[in-house]
């Protein structure tokens, strides 16, 4: 069962201010992806670091064109067998532009205030053509939510599929960082909701991280947009955990 995950962390941009938590946030994400979900993990953008490790880049841009293949990639791949399973992952900006209809954007390192970026909605329509039967997106940027305020404004209930699509934000909200630690508030939520080792089987599924961030941001001034349909996926198994 092949499960393949695509890991975005920019912290560099051109016409928008620089961040300082994504690249930690994708890399912390794609660490524990591979060590308890068994994800082929691609980063973006990707460094080796001193350790000779791969590593999510601080300071390496991402471009839309780059992210938009890799996004082709991943969700509608030509020339090789579909995965089971594929994770999409981003922190970064996000921006909302209104031109004739209002639309939301992941903004990549070339993107500019009024031009560039991934539009949410080319991302819905290529996750609803998308062949993958469990696709699950965590989108860690402000006016993520807007990816839910398209025309397929449920997930797609394809036989045996299974959406998960967390969203950081509403539409119209940003999203914050932690004030307690090296995380966004989202993505510290997720990372402790995919730790197998918190869970009393060692396994973590689609169904028990909704049920863990809901509850974990409960109260919070940001308030995650969580949609998901389908059958049960498991994430994430501590060694030793049954499959």
């Amino acid at each position: 069962m092949t499960r393949d995950a695509l890991i975005v962390g920019i912290n560099q941009y051109q016409g928008l201010p620089d961040l300082t938590t994504p690249a930690a946030d994708a890399q912390a994400m794609a660490e524990l992806l591979q060590s308890c979900g068994e994800f082929n993990t691609r980063r973006m953008p990707e460094v080796v670091d001193g350790d000779n490790q791969l590593a999510v880049g601080q300071q390496t841009p991402v471009t839309t064109a780059e992210l938009q293949a890799a996004l082709i990639g991943l969700l509608k791949p030509e020339g090789r067998a579909a995965a089971n399973t594929v994770l999409f992952y981003f922190s970064g900006h996000g921006l909302q532009r209104t031109i004739g209809i209002r639309e939301g954007f992941l903004a990549t390192s070339d993107t500019q205030a009024d031009s560039g970026g991934i539009s949410l909605n080319w991302l819905r329509r290529l996750i609803d053509e998308s062949p993958i039967k469990q696709i699950i997106v965590i989108l860690d940027c402000c006016h993520s939510g807007e990816l839910f305020n398209v025309d397929e404004a449920t997930p797609t209930k394809k036989e045996g599929s299974t959406r998960l699509f967390i969203a950081a934000s509403q539409a119209y909200e940003a999203a914050y960082e932690s004030l307690d630690g090296d995380y966004s508030v989202l993505t510290k939520a997720v990372l402790s909701g995919l730790n197998p080792h918190r869970t009393q089987d060692g396994r973590v599924s689609n169904h028990s991280l909704v049920n863990w961030v809901s509850e974990k941001l409960r109260g919070e001034t940001q308030r995650p947009i969580i949609e998901h349909s389908g059958v049960e996926c498991i994430l994430t198994r501590a060694e030793g955990a049954m499959p």
